[in-house]
């Protein structure tokens, strides 16, 4: 062999060199979710400032949200988590593609479902003057502070489900017809997202139903 000459390289070893590892995805999925948890932490700690200050006036807000209609969102994410992660495994088999789109359009119509249900409760909310400002109507000290605090973090949660969405639908359109930016590695980082802001609604669920339901 000359100087300088090199072993020809394997077509497969190329491919494997060229194509993006799975990990790579995932770890820059998570680098952007690190980034998002954070405008969602200056809420929560915004939540505990007043839910420590106003006591009372948070417990007398949190019996005007509806808990029926939360439990039933919160059913719906847990559900739409659990088809997501049945696609995540389906989409490395290429045999599995169809049934792989068929879980994540599942995925996508729950989080459609949790958007109409949201969107029905917060008309009920405006109805019964619960929108922050001059028509509001509950009387008490904080009060005020966690329906701004609830807008706030339901509004910021439903803007990331929509994209979510939109993502969501769009590899269960692609992993269809076989397209390639719809792979598996996509399918695992999307999925990442989608799982992130299902434990968001998680950690809204008992923090803004649940306090204070039982008195």
């Amino acid at each position: 062999m000359s100087i300088g000459a090199w072993p020809a390289q394997h077509p497969h070893e190329a491919e494997r060199e060229a194509a993006p590892p799975r990990e790579i995805g995932v770890l820059g999925m998570w680098v952007f979710l690190a980034t998002e948890l954070l405008f969602f932490g200056v809420l929560f700690v915004a939540y505990l400032y007043g839910r420590t200050h106003w006591p009372q006036g948070f417990g007398a807000a949190s019996r005007h949200t509806d808990v029926l209609l939360g439990t039933l969102n919160t059913g719906l994410l847990l559900t739409s988590s659990a088809a997501v992660a049945l696609a995540v495994a389906c989409a490395d088999n290429q045999a599995h593609r169809r049934l792989t789109a068929r879980l994540l359009w599942a995925t996508a119509g729950l989080g459609a479902a949790f958007l109409l249900i949201k969107g029905i409760e917060y008309r009920h909310e405006g109805q019964e003057g619960l929108f922050p400002g001059a028509r509001f109507h509950l009387q008490v000290a904080g009060a005020q502070l966690f329906f701004m605090l609830y807008f706030l973090t339901t509004g910021l949660h439903a803007v990331h489900l929509v994209i979510g969405i939109a993502g969501i639908a769009a590899l269960a359109w692609g992993s269809a017809r076989g397209r390639p930016w719809a792979a598996a590695r996509h399918v695992d980082a999307m999925a990442l997202y989608w799982h992130f802001v299902d434990v968001v609604w998680i950690f809204l669920y008992p923090i803004l139903y649940l306090v204070e339901r039982h008195s």
